[in-house]
């Protein structure tokens, strides 16, 4: 004897097209049923499984650059290791849903411990001074009291993977450094001398952030020079 039983699917997708999921009962012969191991979809309609039309494979949303987060645990500065000898690649993005996985997945800034930085580049530039990349190039800074940084650099990382610069081609990437007093969030770019560029991108982060304060722009050879290196620019 065969029996069949219609239990409702919970997916969205089983919801919207009103599917149920048929298990096939067998009778054994001895007055129990055994269940089969695979069930079977059925619709409104009565028709061959073989039929049904296949659905496209799932299409992620492609970004115009992949991205690399990186993080540099305090750890190293405590044992005062060489700078950036402790940075680590964490993950490597390049659609949409794979920046979201990751963000959903690691610490805000807030919720980092005293002395980390947390950075996301484009893919293969290292977040360094000496990188080939950014050796000419330069930062835009913007101040956050301590635990009040996460919209921004929500917002930065947005901007900057959403390619929403006018002179996107300039940017590296971006890096938030959580001190005890404080957290800044540093946009590095690659050509300091292009002031025209440079002060494009300074106002427009300024108005993605909603920043009201003045910001200023470093060189990254002044800061290697000299630790409290003066603004070239300032927006």
């Amino acid at each position: 004897m065969i029996e069949e039983i219609e239990k409702p699917i919970t997916t969205k997708e089983a919801n919207k097209s009103s599917l149920s999921l048929t298990i096939t009962k067998i009778d054994d012969g001895v007055g129990e049923k055994s269940e089969l191991e695979e069930g079977k979809i059925t619709g409104g309609n009565s028709y061959d499984a073989a039929s049904k039309p296949m659905k496209a494979p799932y299409s992620k949303h492609p970004l115009e650059y992949s991205w690399t987060f990186w993080f540099d645990s305090p750890s190293a500065k405590y044992k005062q290791a060489a700078w950036g000898s402790n940075i680590r690649p964490v993950h490597t993005v390049s659609s949409v849903e794979d920046f979201w996985s990751v963000y959903n997945n690691v610490h805000q800034p807030s919720k980092l411990v005293v002395g980390a930085d947390f950075h996301c580049f484009k893919n293969k530039i290292e977040p360094k001074w000496e990188d080939p990349v950014c050796a000419n190039g330069g930062k835009w800074t913007v101040c956050f009291a301590r635990g009040k940084s996460d919209i921004g650099w929500l917002y930065t990382l947005l901007a900057m993977i959403g390619e929403q610069f006018g002179c996107g081609d300039e940017i590296c990437g971006a890096v938030v450094n959580v001190r005890a007093r404080q957290e800044k969030i540093s946009l590095w770019t690659k050509n300091a001398a292009n002031e025209a560029a440079q002060l494009i991108i300074g106002k427009q982060w300024k108005e993605f952030l909603e920043y009201n304060d003045a910001i200023g722009f470093i060189f990254h050879e002044d800061a290697m020079k000299d630790r409290v290196a003066k603004n070239r620019y300032t927006v």
